[in-house]
Parts: structure tokens; C-alpha cells; sequence
């Protein structure tokens, strides 16, 4: 696979969009990941605005369906829920909002466990429609570490997580591959800055290939090199096929992703 690029359709489940206040980043717009996407052969992107993940979810949010009505059928967006922010207001307007296809939420930002109470209304909006969630996940966190997700995987076996980064860190991929492994309601999604091939060769390996997709973490990683990790990484094509888009069409079916309605499986 070096040098090519896939022949076959990318899907990137994990994205942000703006500036981040922590450190400057170059470029942080949609129309650059855009013709980043362009250039990889991205189909869509799916994101959420750092500033609805760090100081405003309301605005963010609206920041995020702006890139969505700027970027049609290339950009998707999450809605962020932040657990002190009014969580059900949000939540309304994502129900009512069907340009939004899951749901975000960071609790090492928030500052809040995700088995907490406060989190409660998302993981059952999610059980009872089918709407993804991306949360941020970190070894040894107080509020994401991979394990804590088996508490919510027991509380609602409906409710489709997706544990973004696998839990960041060597061993925070092997916590998460095993939570994945118990419980089938947990996905793993790949970015981050410790990634790389054999590591997601693992999870692969011990979860199966459908439940492992394909995030960049855009604008943090060039999705150039994201990708890079999953194109070169020890799979067999099908597995790739599995990682890159297949599994991330499987998932959003509540609402389908730009491209995807009435398109059968590849």
C-alpha cells in the first residue's frame, strides 16, 4: 500500500473544526480539511467545533452546522453534549436537527465521569434511537478511562460508544481492547498521536475487524498521517476496507452520513 492511495471509500468519524485555546494550531478550518480530504480521497468527514467541546456547546454547535451547510455532502457533524451546559437543551436540538449524526462528548474536558448522572440522558437517547456517540477516551483518567465505558456498556447494551483514540497510550489501546472485547456495544476508532500500525493491527485482531473505524483528529493530526497509519498497517484488504469506511457506514444508520442513502453495503 505505500505510495497508493485506497481505491476504495474513507470515512473519518473524528474531527473538530476552529481554533483550540490550549495551543495554536495552523489552519483549523473546514474548507482546509476539505482539500486536505480531496487530496487523501476522503468522501466525508464527520466533526465537532473545539469551541462547542471547551467553552460553548450551543455555539460550537452552530459553528459545526455551519460547516455542514458550507461543505455539503463532504462535512457531517456531531452534536456536543457538555453535561453542565444544559445536556437536554442540546439534546432537543439534535433530535430536531437531522443535519446532526451523533453525538460528542469529552469528560476529561468536562471535568465529569462519563458514568455519571449528568450523562445519563445521552446514553439513553442513544439506546432508544440508535444515534452514535464519539466520546474522548484516556488511560488513567478520572473521567474516560477505556474501562469505565464497560460500566456504561452494562447500564445501556444499546447504546453504540465509539471509544475515541482507544484510550491514547500502548496501554490505554489494550484497556480498550479489552472493553471492546466484552461488550459489543463499544467501537474503537484509531487516532492519536502514540498510533501506530501493529497497534491497530491489535485491535483488529482481538475485537474483529467491524468494530475498529477509521478518525484523523483533525485539525491535532494531519489526516495525512492518520490515514497513512491504517493504509500501511498490517491488515488484509478486506480489513482495511472494514476500517477506513465500512464500519463507519454500519454505524450511522440512524441518520446516514453524506453519499450513504440507499447506497448498499460495498
Amino acid at each position: 500500500m505505500i505510495g497508493r492511495r485506497p481505491t476504495h471509500r474513507i470515512i473519518d468519524v473524528h474531527a473538530h473544526l476552529g481554533p483550540y485555546s490550549l495551543f495554536y494550531i495552523p489552519d483549523p478550518d473546514a474548507a482546509t480539511m476539505v482539500a486536505v480530504m480531496d487530496l487523501t480521497g476522503t468522501a466525508v468527514t464527520v466533526l465537532s467545533a473545539n469551541r462547542a467541546i471547551q467553552q460553548d456547546a450551543h455555539l460550537g454547535n452552530s459553528q459545526s452546522l455551519a460547516a455542514v451547510d458550507a461543505h455539503p455532502g463532504r462535512i457531517a457533524a456531531y452534536a456536543v453534549i457538555n453535561p453542565w451546559q444544559d445536556p437536554e437543551r442540546e439534546l432537543e436540538r439534535l433530535a430536531a436537527d437531522e443535519r446532526f449524526v451523533g453525538i460528542k462528548v469529552h469528560p476529561s474536558l468536562h471535568r465529569y465521569p462519563v458514568t455519571g448522572a449528568r450523562y445519563a440522558a445521552v446514553w439513553e437517547f442513544a439506546e432508544s434511537t440508535g444515534c452514535p456517540v464519539l466520546s474522548h477516551s484516556e488511560h488513567q483518567s478520572a473521567y474516560d478511562a477505556p474501562a469505565m465505558f464497560q460500566t456504561v456498556a452494562e447500564r445501556y447494551p444499546g447504546a453504540a460508544v465509539m471509544l475515541g483514540h482507544a484510550g491514547i497510550t500502548p496501554a490505554g489501546v489494550a484497556e480498550a481492547i479489552e472493553a471492546a472485547s466484552r461488550y459489543e456495544s463499544l467501537w474503537l476508532e484509531v487516532c492519536g498521536s502514540q498510533m501506530t500500525g501493529p497497534m491497530i493491527s491489535a485491535m483488529v485482531e482481538q475485537v474483529g475487524s467491524g468494530r475498529v473505524l477509521f478518525g484523523s483528529d483533525f485539525p491535532f493530526i494531519d489526516q495525512r498521517m492518520s490515514l497513512g497509519r491504517v493504509v500501511c498497517a498490517p491488515l488484509t484488504e478486506s480489513q482495511r476496507q472494514d476500517v477506513l469506511s465500512g464500519n463507519a457506514r454500519k454505524l450511522f444508520r440512524w441518520r446516514p452520513l453524506p453519499g450513504e442513502r440507499g447506497v448498499d453495503d460495498e
